[in-house]
């Protein structure tokens, strides 16, 4: 496997995750690879030689870009202070979801698809999803809100399940879901994590005073 040249296989596992997104996982072939990459037939095979080293590509290419984004967030600082601006922050993503990180999301949700059939890449996966509900749990302890794993569970369910909907964006289905209107969406979730008004809730660690 040659790996002597990590700007194309860069480039050609961008390609493999477009490929993904656009045609599923019955289209991810070398040949189409190489047509998305721009470079000569067989050079997809030279660096992935089979169909699952095409997939693991893939794969590894979305952690990074999950643990890219992840990084850009923490870099804004720790997290939005209140209610109001986590509201605001997930409207944003979730706004991602169905623009410019589209191609991400589905090639993703491809993946997945592929790794009920191949333990090995649902174990590459795993530490994407197994990390939203950290990462939303802390979102939550800084903006004062309730942290523990039923409201982090309860707040990263919810905003996968409106990932799937955003993607497919079939208007009667995201006016039904509320998501139609993603800060009102972003708002509700938060709700019913944390019914505004009730002790706990707004301010503080709900664990703060504690003996």
């Amino acid at each position: 496997m040659n790996y002597g040249n990590q700007d194309r296989r860069d480039r050609l596992r961008d390609a493999a995750v477009a490929v993904l997104a656009d045609a599923g996982g019955r289209g991810l072939t070398h040949r189409a690879v190489d047509a998305a990459a721009d470079v000569p037939l067989g050079t997809a095979k030279n660096y992935f030689p089979t169909r699952d080293a095409l997939l693991r590509a893939v794969a590894e290419r979305c952690v990074e870009q999950y643990r890219a984004l992840a990084a850009l967030l923490a870099g804004s600082g720790p997290g939005p202070a209140d209610r109001a601006g986590l509201a605001a922050l997930l409207a944003g993503l979730l706004r991602d979801v169905s623009g410019p990180g589209r191609p991400r999301m589905v090639a993703y949700l491809e993946l997945q698809s592929e790794a009920t059939r191949r333990p090995w890449l649902a174990a590459l996966l795993d530490p994407i999803a197994a990390s939203d509900f950290a990462a939303y749990g802390q979102l939550l302890r800084t903006a004062g809100m309730p942290s523990g794993p039923e409201q982090a569970r309860a707040l990263t369910l919810a905003l996968h399940g409106a990932v799937l909907h955003l993607l497919t964006g079939a208007p009667g289905t995201l006016a039904a879901a509320g998501l139609d209107d993603l800060d009102a969406f972003a708002r509700a979730a938060l709700a019913s994590v944390c019914p505004e008004g009730r002790e706990g809730c707004e301010g503080r660690d709900p664990k703060e005073g504690e003996a």
